[in-house]
Formats: structure tokens, C-alpha cells, sequence
């Protein structure tokens, strides 16, 4: 899928990111989608800007990602499983006493970036169960 951005006066651009939301919500372009086909692609006016925003993760979206937007009481440990504790990246339970629950990998490590100063490693398989999750964190960004 690709996006792109038209400007008031034509001039096309990429249109993935929160400068192009933001000038779309004050009606200075106009954001499309093209889902490309085999012979021919298509164009999709976008005319959800809220829908777009949540889907980017460009503004907080509770219901999706299943994380309140606050400061978020984390207990954490070394996994049981981790063979390497002194690597770089170490797998670590995590357990969220407020409530919340992780839908997002990505939307959880901007929070906790901004929180705790985490550095959670998105790419990599991650998981839940038993009311814990499980991830990669950069070891250094733990004790931050």
C-alpha cells in the first residue's frame, strides 16, 4: 500500500506521517491510498483522518491498542527462559498492574520509551499468557 499527499497547488508527496495528517486535518491537501494490482492499481481518497491517525499510531488509540494513555505501573523480571542475561537484547516478563493490556507492540514501547526509558525491540516475536507478557528489551535501557 502506498500513500500519498496532493497540496493545494498539486504538488504530490508521500503521504505517510504526522506532518501530512496534520496538514490534511487543516484542509491544506488531500491523502489518498493506492493498492497496487497486478494490471492496474487503485486510488482511495482517505476521508477517515481519525481512522488513518489511530492506524499509524500518530494519535493514541485506546481501543485498539489496549493501553490507557498514562503512566502505566509495569512490574517486570529476567525471563526464566533468557540464556544469554548479559546480551544486548534480553527477553523479560512483563506484568501491567494498571489494567491495561497490549495489543500493540509498537504503541507499548513508544509509551514505555517515553516512560521508563525502554528500548523495546519491535521487529522480534513477542507474546502473552498467564496475565505476562513476554519481549526484548536493550538491557542498558532497563536500568534507566
Amino acid at each position: 500500500m502506498c500513500y500519498i499527499e496532493v497540496g493545494g497547488g498539486g504538488e504530490v508527496s508521500w503521504g505517510n506521517g504526522h506532518a501530512a495528517y496534520e496538514r490534511a486535518k487543516r484542509g491544506e491537501s488531500r491523502l489518498y491510498a493506492v493498492w497496487p494490482g497486478q494490471w492496474s492499481s487503485h486510488l482511495f481518497a482517505i476521508d477517515d483522518l481519525d481512522q488513518y491517525a489511530a492506524a499509524f499510531g500518530l494519535v493514541h488509540d485506546e481501543k485498539r491498542t489496549g493501553l490507557a494513555d498514562h503512566d502505566h505501573q509495569v512490574r517486570w523480571s529476567i525471563s526464566p527462559y533468557e540464556e544469554k542475561p548479559n546480551a544486548s537484547y534480553v527477553s523479560i516478563e512483563v506484568w501491567l498492574d494498571c489494567g491495561c493490556s497490549i495489543r500493540s507492540l509498537k504503541a507499548f514501547a513508544k509509551q514505555m520509551r517515553d516512560q521508563q526509558g525502554w528500548d523495546i525491540a519491535t521487529t522480534g516475536g513477542w507474546g502473552s499468557g498467564g496475565g505476562s507478557y513476554s519481549m526484548r528489551v536493550r538491557r542498558r535501557s532497563l536500568a534507566g
